[in-house]
């Protein structure tokens, strides 16, 4: 009987124990727990160590993080009857428990319908290009969709991003082509840009070249017709200082000279085998001087003043340098030549000599100086 007695016990001991254990629940820090008892709403169980009443109190726990929902791909034809495979990712996370759990069956189940139909018509309306290009329109519009539509069964949608858009093997074919021709376009239009580029670059660098090479002309000529002149010009000053030396040597010469000269040609013209003899000059006049050199007429006539220069002639010439203005003009010179090194080398062969051209700066002609 006492054996009997303590079985009972220990049975009675461990219902109640295991009877307790049913109504330990533990809520962990990211969820919230729903107490439900003999099918009433009780109220929320909060993160922690609770205790219901046991066998007649069920709780339902949900999960308050965010939450990965993946939108399984889908068959869609695009606005320009291109079909294309379309997948996405939903982000949500649960905002009211009692809606989550009282409105709705299985709000990722729902979730998840939700985001293919609405991506179906999303995509529906746009161009396969579009489709492409605007992927962050695709998916603000997505999200607000999405979140309208599940604000009633407290759950938020936080993000949609759509993972890969994949059109058929015909249509990626017939983009394929349509990228390779486009790119070609804009090669050849690169091309022809290039080469236009390219000949408005040469014209017009052969426009300069020709206007340098005619302005390059242009002065060398003016420089040779400048130098020429010059050298005209000095060339006709030398043979002018040159007559005028002889002029002012024969001026001292009395007639008589003069009278000896003449018939010493008149000899040289009558030595030969021609038998016409042209005068250049009138005979009576050599006869006439003839006789006053042998004294059978008037006296001499007195030389003429050394010294007389005709105004005209100083105003044109010049003055005839005298030999230390010439040694002057010399030094002068040779303290305008660069030393160079071929200079150099020059004078140390022959420093008399190294000066015999000099090259005037004002025209760019050599004139030798003797």
């Amino acid at each position: 009987m006492a054996v009997l007695t303590t079985l009972i016990s220990i049975i009675l001991i461990l219902v109640i124990i295991f009877i307790f254990a049913r109504g330990v629940v533990i809520v962990q820090p990211y969820q919230q727990g729903l107490q439900i008892r003999l099918g009433k709403y009780i109220g929320r169980l909060n993160p922690g160590f609770r205790w219901v009443v046991p066998l007649i109190t069920r709780v339902e726990k949900l999960d308050l993080r965010t939450q990965v929902v993946d939108v399984p791909s889908q068959e869609v034809i695009t606005k320009d009857n291109s079909p294309t495979n379309v997948d996405a990712i939903v982000f949500i996370r649960v905002m009211d428990p009692e809606k989550a759990f009282f409105e709705v069956g299985n709000y990722r189940t729902a979730t998840v319908a939700l985001a293919q139909t609405t991506l179906r018509g999303v995509i529906g309306d746009m161009e396969l290009d579009e489709i492409l290009y605007n992927r962050d329109v695709i998916n603000a519009r997505l999200r607000d969709m999405l979140d309208r539509e599940t604000d009633q069964w407290g759950v938020k949608v936080e993000r949609v991003e759509i993972k890969e858009v994949d059109p058929i093997g015909a249509v990626k074919q017939a983009m394929t082509e349509q990228t390779a021709a486009e790119r070609e376009r804009r090669a050849a239009i690169l091309r022809a840009d290039g080469e236009k580029r390219s000949a408005i670059l040469k014209a017009e660098g052969l426009r300069q070249s020709m206007i340098l090479e005619a302005e390059g002309e242009r002065q060398s000529k003016i420089l040779k017709a400048e130098g020429e002149r010059q050298s005209r010009i000095l060339e006709a000053q030398g043979q002018a200082q040159g007559l005028r030396i002889v002029a002012l040597g024969a001026r001292p010469l009395d007639r008589r000279s003069i009278t000896v000269l003449s018939l010493d040609a008149l000899k040289k013209m009558a030595d030969g085998q021609a038998t016409k003899i042209i005068f250049p000059f009138e005979f009576s006049s050599l006869i006439r001087q003839s006789a006053k050199y042998l004294g059978l007429a008037d006296e001499e006539l007195p030389p003429a003043d050394e010294g007389e220069t005709s105004a005209l002639e100083e105003s044109i010439l010049g003055s005839i340098p005298r030999s230390d203005e010439v040694l002057e003009i010399l030094e002068d010179v040779q303290r305008s030549v660069p030393e160079t090194p071929e200079y150099r080398e020059k004078e140390k062969a022959d420093p008399i000599n190294s000066l015999d051209e000099v090259e005037t700066p004002d025209t760019g002609l050599s004139t030798p100086i003797e």
